[in-house]
This record gives C-alpha cells, sequence and structure tokens, in this order.
C-alpha cells in the first residue's frame, strides 16, 4: 500500500475484518507461505530476537500492505518478517507497530493484529518496552504480563461485541515461558495513552488499582488478538523505573538505550521461548 493513498481503515464504513483479510492474502502472495503459525510484535529492546528465532525468507515493508502504516517511533523497523522456525512452523514478525498515541484510530493499531489472524497464526506474542513500578525491576528486566487494565477509554470492539478477557494472557504460554527462564517475574501491565509519561501522582494510582508496569501499547492489541481467537503472550522489557519511583526525569533516549543495552539478552531469551510455542 502506497503512503500517499488512503488507509482504507480510515473509512467507518469498511470491514477491518475485510481489510486484514486483504492484508493477509497480500502476505501470502508476496511471502509464498501459505499459513503462518506463530506472530511476533517486537517492541522497544526486542528487534533482534527476530534473527535469532530462525531463518528469514522474506521481508516486507509494511506500507506496501493493506492498511498498515509506517511507524512513527525510533526503536521500530517498519517491516513484516516471515521466519521458518526450526521446528518447520512459520512465524510472522511485526516491526510496524501503530501507537494509540499516533491519533489514527483503534482500527489502525490492532490492524497488525488481525492481519496476523487471518494469515493463519494462533499464537500472538506481544513485547514493549515499559516502565516499572516494583523497585526490585531494574532497567533491562524482561517481565511477563499476567493481565492488563487498559486506561486508553477506547477498544478495538465495536458495536455490541462482547469478549471475555478472564484469562486474556495465556497462562499455558507465561508457564511454558518459565520453563526457559524460572526467574521470570510477572505483573500487570497498565496501558495509558500517551505519548507523555505518567506523572508520580498517576504511577501511585496505576499501583493503588494494581498495576506493576506502565506503557502506551499493548492492552489495545491483546483484546483484539482474543477477539480473533488467538492465544496471547504478553513480555515487558522494563527500561526504566517509573516516574517517582525513579527519581531522574524521564526521557526517550534512556528507553532507547536502556532496550539497545538489554536487547542480546532478551532477544536470546525471546527466541528460545518461541522455540518452544
Amino acid at each position: 500500500m502506497s503512503t500517499t493513498q488512503p488507509n482504507p481503515l480510515d473509512d467507518p464504513a469498511a470491514d477491518p475484518f475485510e481489510i486484514a483479510a486483504m492484508a493477509a492474502a497480500e502476505i501470502t502472495l508476496i511471502t509464498g507461505v501459505a499459513r503462518h503459525d506463530i506472530a511476533l510484535t517486537l517492541g522497544s529492546g526486542w528487534a533482534k530476537a527476530a534473527d535469532l528465532i530462525g531463518d528469514t525468507t522474506a521481508t516486507i515493508p509494511a506500507t506496501e500492505i493493506s492498511g498498515f502504516s509506517a511507524p512513527a517511533l525510533a526503536g521500530h523497523v517498519g517491516s513484516l518478517r516471515s521466519i521458518l522456525l526450526p521446528n518447520g512452523k512459520r512465524a510472522l514478525v511485526i516491526g510496524a507497530r501503530t501507537h494509540y498515541y499516533e491519533n489514527h484510530g483503534v482500527r489502525r493499531v490492532v490492524h497488525s493484529v488481525r492481519t496476523a489472524a487471518a494469515a493463519g497464526a494462533r499464537v500472538m506474542v506481544l513485547t514493549n518496552g515499559a516502565g516499572g513500578i516494583r523497585k526490585s525491576w531494574t532497567p533491562g528486566t524482561p517481565v511477563l504480563i499476567s493481565d492488563h487494565i487498559n486506561l486508553t477509554g477506547d477498544s478495538p470492539l465495536e458495536g455490541a461485541t462482547f469478549i471475555d478477557l478472564t484469562d486474556l494472557y495465556s497462562a499455558r504460554l507465561r508457564e511454558i515461558a518459565r520453563g526457559v527462564d524460572p526467574s521470570l517475574d510477572e505483573g500487570v501491565y497498565v496501558q495509558n495513552r500517551g505519548p507523555h509519561y505518567e506523572t508520580p501522582a498517576e504511577v501511585q494510582m496505576a499501583k493503588a488499582i494494581g498495576g506493576h508496569i506502565v506503557g502506551m501499547s499493548t492492552a489495545l492489541e491483546a483484546i483484539a488478538a482474543r477477539q480473533s481467537g488467538m492465544e496471547v503472550l504478553g513480555l515487558s522489557l522494563i527500561t526504566n523505573l517509573a516516574a517517582g519511583i525513579q527519581k531522574t526525569p524521564l526521557s526517550h533516549g534512556e528507553v532507547i538505550d536502556a532496550g539497545r543495552t538489554a536487547e542480546p539478552v532478551i532477544s536470546a531469551l525471546l527466541a528460545k521461548i518461541v522455540a518452544e510455542l
């Protein structure tokens, strides 16, 4: 899809699932792969995992596929990769994440997830870089997401669509991850609208309502994955302690630096987890 053309998801009369099916068909045509079994969205600090999980057989600029947008955030590569895993399964790696704060609408935020489902993926791995509320989580710590609190005030579900989120973040997949690394801790992810970082008072509110991790992605994508019948594994890289817990000012540069430092370790960890899925 050309960046000069209007995005079909911006038409309120369009069916987002039909556009996802169209995107999946385009991916099949370009890659020659009829079905992808697993999909991964690689957030800040996680991108190198794509080089470790298997053999890349096709790389596609995301903007060539219907409904996808160019990523606005440094640290996201803007491509889709088809990877042959050692066990013979196929992974679709999404390096083009549309964030809610870009104000493109929720349909674009979750389009990659819906496309992955339409391409056949039954497991969705969502990763991100985020702020930690627990003081024991130093920058560079990977954490499993056990649940989330969606503070965007929005949802990818449209109309009278009711989806149970009781076990949204798969206990089975988290157990597999802990089998690879028993030291993995877990916590509740709180998605805020962004793009500003939380205030210290907002961080304390997140803590009071049960949150342990604060960020600007993942929750809306996870809801869309559940709607599409996918099993979800969520992982956060703690890039910094959240505002008020960390005593120095927050910056995106700090997030990028922490991700770059942790990338070899967490990417190797994720590759080992994917091998077990």
